[in-house]
């Protein structure tokens, strides 16, 4: 049986493309009747962008803090402000940032149409119910999740992406202005986030021509982005870059990551670490399985000047390691992609301890 998966219906792209978004939510304004809500990055509350988010009387902005992963909790919180704010279901959420405010704002939507907490739905294809209309507009190239059916949330007892077609954007907005200013070793860390989404995917068993086609543009562009251009910025690199994360997203769409982001999970769910640059800590210690890949990965951190922080697990408890191993565990997906349907006889418990121990 060959998968069915949705794809985001609506796209626009290019450069100052964000001036369209009133004129792009006038039609689901007009259909819906009611409000719209803008969930925004609480570090545009000073800048220029705030003053060119389309309001309209009746409107709420929600600034979101991502300063921490995204987490259950949050997504519960937002939806209670939401309720309270009106009886009503608003016309649509609008998600403006980078992956966990695109990740907070697909949640919010689907939340409101369905009964419970967020955690009650974390896994695969849990939700029964499709989500108000919500758009997803990326301040941050790399992440891929304005493409991806998944909203990666740190609940009570795991990190684990709320993975359903009702998950995915009914519009996405990419305009590549909108990244031009991002601090330079985020944008490194979020941009290798796509760097191995694409690694994983074309080494993974899941491999077809369908994310093979994907996956190797988006890499031809993460090298010239990050290996040609290094830390030079402009608008045409900024371009490649959104191309990349948007191409990087469906490139897993019809196939998987791997181990590194299993591993990363754990990371995340424990320390705290932001799932890209916990990506990159954990990838740095995979030449066994992604020899080629961690070898071009490190030429890159030398152009671009990043160094990673070492000896993060050093002074972790056993407990803690246990709770990082079982989060990378409940992954099942990612281990079969990058080894195999047998992978439980190769990635042990300890195995996966002496990963991270190498971290």
């Amino acid at each position: 049986m060959f998968r069915n998966f949705k794809m985001v219906s609506r796209v626009v792209f290019g450069r100052g493309c964000f001036q369209q978004l009133r004129d792009i939510l006038h039609p689901v304004r007009n259909k819906t009747g009611s409000f719209m809500i803008f969930i925004v990055d609480d570090v545009f509350k000073s800048s220029p962008l705030n003053r060119k988010i389309p309001l309209h009387d009746g409107d709420t902005m929600l600034w979101a803090n991502v300063d921490e992963e995204p987490t259950t909790r949050y997504v519960d919180t937002l939806v209670d402000k939401i309720r309270f704010f009106s009886q009503n279901l608003p016309g649509g959420i609008i998600g403006i940032g980078g992956g966990s405010t695109m990740d907070l704002a697909k949640a919010v939507s689907l939340m409101l149409t369905n009964q419970g907490f967020s955690a009650d739905y974390q896994g695969w294809d849990l939700v029964n119910h499709p989500g108000i209309y919500h758009a997803g507009i990326p301040t941050l190239a790399g992440t891929g999740t304005e493409v991806s059916r998944t909203t990666v949330l740190c609940g009570p007892d795991k990190k684990l992406g709320i993975n359903s077609d009702h998950t995915v954007f009914d519009q996405i907005v990419l305009d590549p202005e909108l990244i031009m200013d991002a601090p330079s070793d985020q944008r490194f860390y979020t941009g290798m986030d796509c760097y191995i989404h694409c690694v994983e995917s074309l080494a993974g068993t899941f491999l077809n021509t369908f994310s093979k086609s994907y996956g190797e543009k988006a890499l031809q562009l993460c090298r010239e982005v990050f290996l040609e251009h290094g830390s030079k910025r402009g608008i045409e690199i900024e371009e490649k870059l959104m191309m990349a994360s948007y191409c990087g997203g469906m490139s897993i769409a019809y196939s998987q990551v791997g181990i590194c982001h299993a591993l990363s999970y754990g990371l995340s769910f424990v320390l705290g670490i932001h799932h890209g640059i916990g990506n990159c800590i954990a990838f740095n210690v995979l030449d066994e399985y992604y020899p080629e890949g961690v070898a071009e990965f490190r030429k890159m951190m030398d152009t671009n000047q990043i160094r990673l922080p070492e000896n993060i697990t050093a002074d972790i408890t056993p407990e803690n390691f246990e709770k990082m191993i079982n989060v990378a565990l409940v992954l099942e997906p990612l281990w079969e992609n990058a080894l195999g349907k047998k992978w439980k006889n190769t990635m042990t418990r300890e195995k996966i301890k002496e990963l991270y121990q190498r971290m």
